[in-house]
């Protein structure tokens, strides 16, 4: 599902490039996005989770540029807090583990909207991270015999810092938009998928692979600072 989603948002580009094809528009709007994600950390090997939940929000800019057929055609770019991280089931002890970790999130965004005072949209591109800071929370005994029960006795993500800061991945979704007098309502569930690993991923190293896999819900408010003019 996702690869289509990617797919059809990088045909959308070249088409907001071009001058000649479509109806132009140039509509510039900003404003505010917030919601909840669900993250997981993909390890290998593997380590045991549930979803770990964490706010998000951030800033929006949108550069509409195109009405193509039915189709209208944008680039979007966001500035976010997000916190991210994993939770563990442990399900050998009554031992509980989970880590925050802060990052400031830029995706950047074509986006395909169909409709008029109701749109529907979908949105895809790359996106980019930079940690910020983290924190882990541990509860129970956390015995050695504990320790020793864990799945394939993997235990060296305790303790262990995040090694590399930047976080780079694709994330893409879909969403509805109502247009009023005084402004753009949104409300999109996205995926985003880590290219990239937290961890070093040596072959001394404890985890092969160490990345990101977030399902975000966010609601957000746009107000127009270019509108185009109605002929």
């Amino acid at each position: 599902m996702f690869r289509p989603l990617v797919l059809a948002m990088t045909l959308a580009i070249p088409i907001c490039a071009s001058a000649q094809v479509g109806e132009l528009r140039n509509d510039f709007a900003i404003g505010i996005n917030g919601g909840y994600l669900l993250n997981r950390v993909d390890f290998s090997p593997t380590i045991k989770q549930t979803w770990k939940g964490g706010e998000t929000f951030g800033l929006t800019f949108r550069y509409t540029c195109e009405k193509y057929f039915s189709a209208y055609c944008a680039i979007q770019a966001e500035v976010n807090y997000a916190n991210m991280g994993w939770k563990e089931l442990i399900e050998t002890s009554d031992d509980k583990y989970s880590r925050n970790i802060k990052y400031v999130q830029v995706p950047i965004l074509a986006r395909l909207a169909w409709g008029k005072t109701a749109m529907v949209f979908l949105c895809a591109g790359p996106q980019v991270g930079y940690y910020l800071s983290e924190t882990e929370h541990r509860s129970g005994e956390w015995t050695t015999m504990n320790l020793l029960l864990r799945p394939n006795q993997v235990t060296a993500q305790y303790g262990k810092v995040v090694e590399r800061k930047f976080d780079y991945g694709l994330t893409g979704g879909l969403g509805m938009e109502i247009n009023t007098i005084i402004g753009h309502f949104t409300l999109e569930g996205r995926y985003y998928f880590a290219l990239s690993d937290m961890f070093n991923n040596g072959k001394k190293d404890p985890f092969g692979r160490s990345a990101n896999g977030a399902i975000f819900i966010k609601g957000g408010y746009l107000f127009d600072i270019i509108k185009t003019k109605k002929r």
